[in-house]
């Protein structure tokens, strides 16, 4: 168990959990975790069945004291056995002790063999206060315990709790060192390095995240150094990777690399895999199949997801010609458990499809490009560009750190016209969402539901 880790739930799954553990009667209440896990640059323990130990059948519960029976370990080991999965015991502390007690030491040592006896796994346990604070450990072959350094909650609201906190405090303030300090501790990853993934990647990177993934396997080139941040001529006439001058371009900041390039399509096993590794995930891509790769990415590691997109649509005036109609940006974050992005048909099976097709029957099918119905090689869009990745920082933002007037689920997408000077907002829950089997999945065979990633 070298490295750090995480045990990430969805929203949902922590409420409930709450829910059972804190009945209202100060009495200690247990519950099961049953994880997938993905062991890349970290150890991430993934949510993905919760087993309730129902309080009747409990043969002690007191303040500070639980004893419950033992087949419901034998049903979370069941659980786990097929595909080794790890199994997380949950109890409350309703007193507001944020640490583990002499007693749950001694509770561990006589749980944690049986369970590493029943499934060949890391296993471990956890607590709860009554504020939903949690804390976790984790124990190789039932005896070596070692401490989950982060415990996330990714929901409307994102809550990071780490193993040094032991006790509930308020949350820092948006904008403040509070914020640096938490997202020093955070991987973010991009997708997509150009128009609004450049200007994505320069406000993270000033902002402090600690780890900076950088997915894009395309170069740069004349045409495009009028929006993608940082960009030179001389990388265009070098024909440098996007990826390689953005981390040169962060590193020359803080002066360390913090930021790794994954010169790479996001369809890759490498590029897959390695943004399984960050905390949140902002897509700036402008094809669907990528968004469907990373809206399942973001499903199946428990990861929340931003998706920025903007479009010039036009018309055509029986007087005047082709006029704009429209200068739009689109901002979707989506949480694990929540709508994804194929539930607000960001991308369907049919636009994919299109997508794939020859050039020349696509563009029969399909106008692409910023601005629709132009062929306009070198776009002049980064006042757009800068508006539209602006909103999607500052959404993920208003997330760890809530300080809008309204509660965040209202804005489960952002919709702007600069031609309407509006904005509109889709709450969560006018969503419909569809079953997804790939939740909390992980490193599940074949990779993301696609045989083709899968090794030759």
């Amino acid at each position: 168990m070298n490295g750090e880790s995480r045990l990430v739930l969805t929203e949902e799954m922590h409420k409930t959990l709450q829910m059972h553990l804190f009945p209202g009667d100060e009495k200690e209440a247990a519950a099961i975790l049953v994880c997938n896990r993905y062991e890349g640059t970290r150890l991430k323990l993934l949510a993905k069945e919760l087993i309730l130990v129902p309080y009747e059948e409990c043969k002690t519960r007191t303040r500070d004291f639980i004893s419950w029976p033992g087949s419901y370990l034998e049903k979370a080991i069941d659980s786990a056995e097929e595909t080794q999965m790890s199994v997380i015991l949950v109890h409350s502390h309703p007193g507001g002790l944020l640490e583990f007690s002499d007693m749950d030491d001694t509770s561990d040592v006589q749980t944690m063999l049986s369970l590493s006896q029943g499934v060949d796994a890391v296993h471990g346990s956890a607590i709860m206060i009554p504020e939903g604070y949690m804390r976790a450990r984790l124990y190789q072959d039932g005896e070596q315990c070692k401490n989950v350094d982060l415990v996330t909650i990714a929901g409307d609201d994102i809550h990071y709790w780490w193993n040094d906190i032991t006790e509930s405090r308020q949350k820092p303030i948006a904008f403040t060192s509070g914020m640096t300090d938490t997202f020093k501790r955070l991987t973010a990853a991009i997708i997509g390095v150009s128009g609004t993934g450049s200007i994505v990647a320069e406000q993270v990177a000033r902002l402090g995240f600690g780890e900076i993934l950088l997915v894009d396997h395309d170069c740069i080139e004349k045409k495009n150094l009028n929006r993608i941040l940082n960009s030179t001529l001389e990388d265009a006439l070098n024909t440098r990777l996007k990826v390689d001058m953005f981390a040169d371009s962060i590193r020359n900041i803080w002066g360390k690399d913090i930021a790794y390039p994954i010169p790479s399509t996001i369809f890759s096993r490498e590029a897959i895999l390695a943004v399984a590794n960050a905390d949140v995930i902002f897509c700036c891509v402008d094809t669907f199949m990528a968004r469907m790769i990373a809206d399942r990415i973001a499903s199946s590691f428990l990861i929340p997801l931003l998706d920025v997109g903007v479009k010039i649509p036009t018309h055509v005036d029986p007087e005047d010609g082709r006029k704009i109609t429209d200068v739009v940006g689109r901002i979707d974050y989506v949480k694990p458990g929540g709508s994804t992005l194929a539930d607000r048909h960001v991308y369907t099976p049919e636009l994919i499809y299109q997508e794939g097709l020859s050039a020349e029957e696509y563009d029969d099918q399909v106008e692409r490009g910023y601005i629709t119905g132009v062929q306009e090689e070198a776009p002049a869009v980064i006042t757009l560009n800068m508006r539209a990745a602006s909103t999607c920082v500052s959404e993920f933002i208003a997330r760890c750190f809530p300080f809008r007037e309204y509660p965040n689920k209202r804005y489960a997408r952002i919709l702007f016209s600069l031609a309407g000077v509006e904005e509109e907002y889709t709450d969560e829950s006018a969503i419909t969402r569809a079953f997804n089997s790939r939740l909390a999945t992980g490193y599940k065979r074949p990779l993301l539901g696609i045989p083709q990633l899968e090794d030759k």
